[in-house]
């Protein structure tokens, strides 16, 4: 499935915040989240509405956020990369917990935000263990993802959700966060 996202602003010429920056690429996570569920749903994966659903989405724009991490990584200063993927972190959190009744049933106001914000956090410890180079992420930071997805799936499904989470899933997202963020980032390079 096509998403629409936005990748340059019209109005040129002035730069942006990097709060700005994050919000969109956050709105892209979001929208690369439900789509890959959609096309791990339609390759017959059990993701029922509630938790599955929920621990999908938080785990899929974790590694969405690492991803734009590794890539601001080459394109920011060091206090810039900072800035935006903090800011980015707690807009997919307030995403996450704006859109928490869709998720789960009667949630705790607040629990779904700091729930992606603790997930997040470990994401990074485990990420932190693998490379991210000019092809994008490498096998084992894909083989973490696929890892981490896989708690959340139902018995019969755990054996064959690697297959479909390194080799389609993740590819597609990293695709899309690229190119955003090339656009997004352009003139504020190193």
């Amino acid at each position: 499935m096509a998403i629409r996202i936005r990748s340059k602003f019209h109005a040129g010429g002035r730069e942006r915040s990097m709060a700005t920056l994050a919000s969109v690429a956050a709105m892209l996570a979001w929208k690369l989240s439900i789509d890959s569920i959609k096309r791990m749903r339609e390759a017959k994966f059990d993701i029922d509405l509630g938790r599955p659903y929920f621990d999908f989405v938080c785990e899929s724009m974790a590694f969405y956020a690492h991803i734009a991490d590794r890539v601001a990584f080459g394109k920011l200063e060091t206090g810039r990369r900072g800035e935006f993927t903090t800011a980015l972190a707690l807009r997919m959190a307030d995403a996450i917990e704006e859109n928490a009744d869709m998720l789960l049933e009667a949630p705790v106001p607040g629990e779904c935000r700091s729930h992606f914000l603790d997930l997040f956090n470990q994401a990074g410890t485990d990420y932190a263990e693998f490379g991210y180079g000019a092809d994008g992420p490498d096998f084992g930071f894909r083989r973490c993802f696929a890892a981490r997805v896989r708690e959340g799936m139902p018995e019969k499904d755990k054996t064959w959700v690697y297959d479909q989470v390194m080799e389609i899933e993740a590819p597609e997202g990293v695709k899309a966060i690229g190119r955003t963020l090339a656009g997004l980032f352009a003139g504020t390079d190193r």
